[in-house]
């Protein structure tokens, strides 16, 4: 038995849903008493709220795990939550003794009854997987950021033979549009003026046999919202309707995540994508009619087993033909019980390691040439917090750059500004008028 613990932190790794989860399991601990701590600080519960999408994610879990013995040999109570506890359960226990509880990412909302069997001297496991019902017992919204997340659709059937998202999170299911837009109202009223909607497919949201397009719609209409983004989003359910809403829905920001994978046909079948380079580059047409200022971000994984030097090339021809805004790029990493974990051909460390810095490089070249052709427009920026230098503050433009901004706004602010400079990952910007908060 331990003493009845008073304060607590959590710490997420990982994905936006991963934040979102955090920001949750935070609310139901302050709601069970307890007072959340900084980073840094000594805290008597330590949340690791988890991510298995990557080996390297897994491990600095672990690692942090470690960490958290003081030198007089104590140690906070533990709780191992998200995927890493939902995969490896008690696995996860034998791997580090120090571990007090594990709840996976459905399971969460049962977390502070667990804490306090732990602090009787119990070691709670919980990766049970409900129908979303977790929803139903986290408290109401009361704190929001500037942009605030929040889940709308969970799971995946997709089954990426690289990916262990459908083992870790379930199958897909949406939350109620009615519970949706509830919570939408509340992070508004609680201060945010953008909201971005997750979901592992989010663009698979469907409920009452409305889709993800008629919920935009809807949640445009909330006074006070400014703005609406989603991710991520698969190609498959990039429908007519919901292209069409970015044409048509004003607070819909011009910027969609769009992961492609691969640009190798042959690849993407190996990888259970379900669509082609060709689809792919469709849709992207498409959007792009109905929103000529959109910005494309992408993901990519190089050195999937069996990829070719002709099948990377390819890669990089799909790069050069959407000429993405931003995108993200990682090398193939194995994960256990996934179909291509076992397959031949796995690719040598140092040939992914060329690959990636290529791919690196050639994305930086149209993110670049992407923020130079922004320069001089006069746009809006949600300003989010200070920049490193007085009188600096840090926002988002509508097309998702961050934006260097002098002035003496504060985190909520909407901003008339001209961007005056580009850079690789951000814009410098001038004031035009404030727009009232």
């Amino acid at each position: 038995m331990t003493a009845i613990p008073k304060t607590f932190r959590v710490k997420s790794f990982g994905c936006q849903m991963n934040v979102y989860d955090g920001e949750r399991m935070a609310e139901l601990l302050s709601d069970s008493g307890l007072n959340a701590v900084a980073e840094g600080e000594d805290a008597d519960v330590v949340v690791l709220n988890t991510c298995h999408i990557r080996e390297k994610a897994a491990e600095k879990a672990y690692s942090d795990v470690g960490r958290l013995r003081r030198e007089d040999g104590s140690k906070p109570l533990i709780a191992l939550a998200g995927c890493v506890a939902q995969a490896e359960a008690e696995e996860a226990r034998s791997r580090s003794p120090m571990i007090d509880v594990v709840v996976g990412p459905q399971a969460y909302h049962r977390l502070p009854q667990m804490l306090a069997d732990a602090a009787q001297g119990h070691r709670p496991v919980d990766t049970d997987m409900p129908a979303i019902s977790k929803f139903d017992a986290l408290p109401k919204r009361r704190r929001a950021t500037p942009s605030a997340f929040l889940t709308v659709q969970e799971g995946c059937d997709k089954f990426c033979t690289y990916c262990v998202v459908p083992y870790t999170r379930g199958a897909e299911i949406s939350r109620p549009g009615s519970d949706i837009v509830a919570e939408a109202h509340a992070l508004v009223e609680s201060g945010a003026r953008e909201i971005v909607l997750l979901g592992q497919n989010v663009n698979a949201w469907e409920h009452d046999e409305r889709r993800l397009a008629d919920l935009i719609r809807q949640l445009a209409g909330i006074d006070g919202l400014d703005r609406i983004r989603y991710t991520t989003s698969h190609p498959v359910n990039m429908g007519e309707d919901l292209i069409a809403a970015h044409g048509e829905v004003e607070k819909l920001m011009p910027y969609l995540h769009l992961p492609v994978q691969s640009g190798s046909d042959r690849v993407l079948r190996a990888m259970n994508r379900s669509h082609t380079s060709e689809s792919y580059l469709r849709t992207i047409e498409k959007v792009r009619a109905a929103r000529p200022d959109i910005a494309i971000s992408g993901d990519f994984i190089v050195g999937f087993p069996g990829e070719t030097d002709q099948e990377f090339e390819e890669t990089l021809q799909i790069v050069d033909a959407v000429r993405y805004a931003a995108a993200y790029s990682f090398k193939y990493s194995p994960r256990p019980g996934t179909p291509a974990a076992s397959m031949e051909d796995q690719i040598a460390r140092e040939v992914m390691d060329d690959r990636l810095q290529r791919l690196h490089a050639r994305i930086a070249e149209h993110q670049m040439a992407f923020n130079r052709s922004t320069v001089g427009h006069d746009t809006q920026v949600l300003i989010e917090r200070r920049g490193k230098r007085v009188g600096q503050m840090i926002g988002r433009s509508p097309w998702l750059q961050s934006v260097f901004v002098e002035t003496d706004a504060v985190p909520g602010d909407m901003l008339g500004v001209t961007l005056t400079a580009a850079y690789p990952n951000s814009m410098s910007g001038a004031l035009k008028q404030q727009v009232a908060a």
